[in-house]
């Protein structure tokens, strides 16, 4: 299997890579901000599980095809674009009802709840191309194919970059959720920062739909 030295460099650069900003991160502030610790962590979970199927997809070769076909490529891509924008901005929308209803004092919005952001937080990073396109060029590198069994190694390298994926996600839901509680009197505080996570979404969205598909000239 592959060695301590390894094992040990890609887990640094997985490390830096998780807590690079992408979808999941912001979507999971989002949740947390939007609907507490709950929300935030159940999302953590489900963009877990959404990384899990691109590590499943990538052992089995469905992530490769995926990417060697411009048609199939670009229909997941637009697919998981489209979802980040209207995520995004209904993640907007609510921010503001909400908050006219603080001022109003009026019922807020209610969240969505934990099954619903754990259902999302999967779509969020099942959808997207980029996140199959990360697997496939980053995990091979440690592979060894000397060792054997190379599925099962990207499998388990891949499991752990998932972890620290979703250990990263539920730190920043923590941290969210934390800022939620103490906004707590400051309400357009918290629609801003909701805007903002909501924008950022969007932009991601829109920064997906011009991705183009790995080795293309």
């Amino acid at each position: 299997m592959i060695s301590a030295t390894q094992f040990a460099l890609f887990f640094a650069a997985a490390l830096l890579l998780a807590v690079t900003p992408g979808p999941g991160i912001f979507y999971v502030a989002a949740r947390a901000l939007s609907g507490g610790r709950a929300e935030g962590v159940a999302s953590s979970l489900g963009t877990g599980l959404g990384g899990m199927v691109h590590v499943l997809a990538g052992s089995l070769g469905v992530s490769a095809l995926v990417l060697a076909s411009a048609e199939l490529f670009t229909a997941l891509k637009l697919l998981g674009a489209a979802y980040l924008v209207w995520i995004g901005l209904r993640a907007i929308r609510a921010a503001r009802q909400d908050a006219a209803a603080a001022l109003g004092n009026g019922v807020a919005v209610p969240s969505i709840g934990v099954g619903r952001a754990f259902r999302e937080g999967i779509a969020v990073e099942a959808l997207n191309p980029k996140t199959a396109a990360f697997f496939l060029a980053f995990v091979p590198q440690f592979v060894d194919p000397a060792a054997g069994h190379v599925a099962l190694q990207f499998a388990l390298l891949g499991l752990v970059s998932v972890l620290l994926n979703t250990l990263v996600d539920i730190a920043v839901a923590l941290a969210a959720a934390g800022i939620r509680t103490g906004a707590a009197a400051r309400p357009q505080l918290v629609r801003r920062l909701r805007e903002a996570s909501g924008g950022a979404m969007m932009a991601l969205g829109l920064g997906l739909a011009l991705a183009r598909r790995p080795g293309a000239g």
